[in-house]
């Protein structure tokens, strides 16, 4: 079995399993329209923040199929910035999928594409998936140019394939491979 070992490090950032403590710092950017607006959920008071703890909490691990969530916070300061999800979709298959949600207070400062280029790497390297994708609402520009600065490819364009908040959304489907990867980080 492949295991992660936590926390894990990049330049500016430690990705560390989501804790019961970090119910405050989590809701206070889940709480907000802009982040909730291409979520499946809505803006979430503490209360949902809190029902959602045993789902992230109960896995720090993934054993063949499964997903984890993990609290991305600053390593200078220790302040929860972000949270993100990684997920193997088909152990079989070697396929898995990545995504993230950050407090807007921190956008535009690379810290979700940093992050972000942690989990490939996890992907890829410990778990030795073959293909690891993501997805988004065709409108949330931000989300897909980081997919693109990953070095990840538009594999999809769904054109009103699902009711969505009460209209009908588009969403990008993206992803890379793993010798995909390989190059760009040989480069």
């Amino acid at each position: 079995m492949s295991r992660l070992t936590y926390p894990i490090e990049s330049d500016r950032l430690l990705l560390r399993p989501i804790a019961e403590s970090d119910v405050s710092a989590i809701q206070t950017y889940h709480s907000l329209e802009e982040v909730a607006k291409y979520q499946f959920w809505g803006p979430r008071t503490e209360e949902a923040v809190r029902g959602e703890m045993k789902k992230w909490t109960t896995h720090s691990q993934i054993e063949g199929e499964g997903e984890l969530a993990l609290a991305v916070v600053m390593k200078q300061s220790g302040e929860l910035i972000g949270d993100v999800f990684f997920k193997v979709t088909d152990a079989a298959a070697r396929q898995g999928t990545v995504g993230y949600t950050f407090n807007p207070a921190f956008q535009g400062k690379g810290y979700a594409t940093e992050a972000a280029k942690v989990m490939l790497q996890q992907g890829f390297e410990v778990f030795n998936l073959h293909r690891i994708f993501a997805r988004c609402d065709a409108r949330n520009i931000p989300s897909w140019r980081l997919m693109e600065r990953l070095g990840m490819r538009r594999e999809a364009h769904f054109r009103e394939h699902a009711l969505f908040k009460g209209g009908w959304d588009e969403e990008f489907y993206y992803a890379i491979l793993q010798r995909e990867w390989r190059q760009l980080m040989a480069n």
